[in-house]
């Protein structure tokens, strides 16, 4: 790996977590705690994040957790689609699982109003938006908070599952790559949704069509994972053949008049 394309996965994963320490991302990209110094440096006079001794944060970590705002809210409108056709999917009665992020987000404020749900989360915000609602039982699993996401991740968030079952769960991806790979910025996530997967009896995954040819550190496995996906209609006749020639059902929402399709 260069070291451009290191830094930038450097990047990704403390925007993902928040921090990360030096030993860490040593060991994560197999090279010296001097070079990943190197790295933090550049990308601290750069702006990007704060170095520290040991290793480094975002700067926006509390203002977010106190504001209790998403860092990723770019593309929606292709989000906001996806919600609202993901939403489609959900009866009164049923138990969901629903990961975190922001496509995910968006789709929970679909879900308010609805009856009988049991609603299984590690998304702080997806609690706390859905915990008010009558007659909507919320549980949310433990774990290590992850500021960015506002999120519980790490075994212990993925040991809750164990004896969980749902109908749906709705499952959220940093990236797809050319491959057809679910591809996530940090480690820590890759266990808690291995346990959602297993514990859904349908598994919809909600991915804008940018997310496609994106690579990021840690690979969940490949998009057989889901048995449906939901996207905009920015997705590319290549990429609904990748999800087509694994059998998993297409949905396509279309996006806002006026929105722009690349």
């Amino acid at each position: 790996m260069f070291a451009e394309q290191r830094r930038l996965k450097i990047l990704e994963l403390i925007q993902e977590e928040g921090s990360a320490r030096v030993r860490d991302l040593a060991r994560i990209f197999s090279v010296t705690e001097p070079t990943i110094r190197q790295d933090l440096e550049k990308l601290d006079g750069e702006g990007l994040i704060v170095k520290e001794h040991g290793g480094a944060f975002l700067k926006s970590v509390p203002v977010q957790v106190k504001s209790f705002a998403l860092q990723h809210g770019d593309n929606m409108d292709r989000k906001s689609a996806i919600a609202d056709a993901a939403a489609a999917f959900v009866s009164d009665g049923e138990s969901l699982i629903l990961d975190s992020g922001s496509t995910v987000s968006e789709f929970a404020k679909r879900l308010v109003g609805r009856h009988d749900l049991t609603i299984v989360t590690n998304a702080l915000n997806i609690a706390l938006l859905l915990g008010a609602e009558r007659g909507m039982e919320v549980l949310v699993t433990g774990g290590e908070f992850k500021p960015p996401t506002l999120s519980l991740t790490g075994e212990k968030a993925a040991g809750f599952f164990q004896n969980i079952r749902s109908s749906k769960l709705f499952l959220a991806t940093g990236g797809i790559s050319v491959n057809g790979d679910l591809t996530y910025p940090g480690l820590s996530d890759i266990p808690v949704k291995r346990a959602m997967i297993e514990s859904a009896a349908e598994v919809f995954l909600l991915a804008d069509s940018t997310k496609f040819g994106r690579s990021s550190l840690a690979i969940l496995g490949g998009l057989e994972l889901v048995d449906c996906l939901i996207t905009d209609s920015g997705l590319s006749d290549e990429d609904r053949r990748l999800c087509e020639k694994r059998g998993i059902r297409v949905v396509v929402a279309e996006l806002p008049q006026g929105a722009a399709k690349e």
